[in-house]
């Protein structure tokens, strides 16, 4: 078998060929809060209440273990406030394993109806149980019970295995129970030692402004080439 010929191809399903442009206003940085924490709120209002953006608290998540090997996948974050960003795993999934091994982290808010981006470096290290312990009463029951049916990044044999496991956790803590926390279960707080707000502009001339930590804790603004 050859490989299908590229001038047969629909255009529309041409990488190469998808562009758009962005005609938006610019970012300048006397339009930017003092620190990025307070910059970011102002952008993550906008993504929330304007609509554009479908769950604009997802971010890539991307850890790297003991040797240096990347991973990336898609969480939600559940809190910010002038120490970082937190979100909530299994301890023992993978992104958790690695993090125990190397703290630093990256994080990406890709809000892409609004050509922007928020870039995140930093190290992130776990929450406290009591912290854990509100944030997890706040959960859907079921929710709380998935917390518990699902051994998070390891083999599994079927989606049976995880439903069954799942029901019968629910015929021990039906609905109204309450649900222990798991002990292998909580949050990570990552603070923030750069953050870049990315805003896409006509002719692939974005505008990228990174706030970077500085030792006297104020923070320091750069604007970078596109």
């Amino acid at each position: 078998m050859t490989d299908r010929d590229p001038t047969d191809r629909d255009p529309r399903l041409d990488p190469a060929a998808m562009r758009k442009q962005y005609r938006v206003e610019g970012l300048e940085e006397n339009d930017l809060a003092a620190d990025p924490m307070a910059q970011f709120g102002r952008w993550f209002e906008e993504a929330a209440l304007r609509g554009l953006v479908y769950e604009p608290n997802a971010m890539v998540v991307s850890t790297a273990d003991a040797e240096g090997r990347p991973s990336s996948r898609t969480v939600l974050m559940k809190h910010y406030d002038d120490q970082g960003f937190v979100f909530y795993t299994n301890y023992d999934s993978r992104k958790a394993r690695e993090l125990g091994a190397n703290p630093y982290v990256s994080l990406l808010f890709p809000w892409h109806p609004m050509a922007r981006q928020v870039l995140v470096t930093g190290t992130a290290r776990r929450t406290g149980r009591d912290e854990t312990a509100a944030y997890f009463r706040t959960r859907p029951h079921g929710s709380q019970l998935g917390a518990w049916a699902s051994t998070q990044s390891t083999v599994i044999h079927s989606r049976t295995e995880l439903e069954s496991s799942y029901a019968d956790l629910l015929a021990r803590y039906p609905e109204g129970e309450q649900v222990p926390v798991p002990p292998h279960w909580g949050g990570f707080r990552v603070a923030p030692r750069t953050v870049e707000f990315w805003q896409g502009r006509e002719n692939r001339l974005h505008d990228r402004l990174r706030y970077t930590a500085q030792p006297d804790n104020t923070w320091h603004l750069d604007r970078l080439s596109p």
